[in-house]
Order: C-alpha cells, then sequence, then structure tokens
C-alpha cells in the first residue's frame, strides 16, 4: 500500500511547492504531515493504512502566503476512503486561488 500526492498550480502552469500536507484518520488523529517537494509531489506520505476513510489537509493558506497572492480557500480537505489495504493511492490537486479540484489518480 502507499500514499502519495501531486499538486500542480493551474494559475502558474507548474508545481506548487512548499505546500504542507497532513493526513489523519476518520477521528482526526495525525498519522504524516509533509511538506510538497520542488516538483509539487510527496511520494510516500503513507507506506500502509488499514481499510477506512482518511483525510489530507493541504495548507494552501501557507502557500499562497509565499507566493504573495490572496487565495479564498485556507485550505484543502480531502476525505478518502482505502478499501484495499494492498492498493497504491494517489491523491492529486489542481489549485488556484479561487478553486480547486481533485481526483483518484495511478
Amino acid at each position: 500500500m502507499s500514499l502519495s500526492t501531486h499538486v500542480l498550480d493551474a494559475t502558474t502552469g507548474r508545481p506548487a511547492t512548499g505546500v504542507p500536507v497532513t493526513l489523519t484518520d476518520a477521528g482526526g488523529a495525525v498519522l504524516a504531515s509533509q511538506t510538497t517537494d520542488d516538483d509539487g509531489r510527496i511520494a510516500g506520505l503513507a507506506d500502509r493504512l488499514e481499510a477506512g476513510i482518511y483525510r489530507l489537509r493541504f495548507d494552501t493558506a501557507t502557500y499562497f502566503a509565499a507566493a504573495q497572492v490572496t487565495g479564498f480557500y485556507p485550505e484543502i480537505v480531502v476525505a478518502f476512503e482505502v478499501t484495499d489495504a494492498a492498493a497504491k493511492y494517489h491523491v492529486p490537486v489542481l489549485l488556484s486561488p479561487y478553486a480547486y479540484s481533485t481526483y483518484r489518480g495511478s
């Protein structure tokens, strides 16, 4: 099992570097916390998760403040469900100051 993410800035067309990302379980307990690299990625956010519901919190306020951009969403929280503890889970985010989208990647 693996969990990864990739954040792209739709405004600049570049990777969103330096976005703090926190993984929590359904009860809100922090399981991991990392920051996106120069390519906007976190390759190994978790190596093992049991079946259940989890949340990724993307601290977009920190990212936009560093870029001196005013954004509408200070954070993005993506809830997802692990159904196969042996599968690979990839959660990409496409980010702009006033919109975002996400999907289950491969």
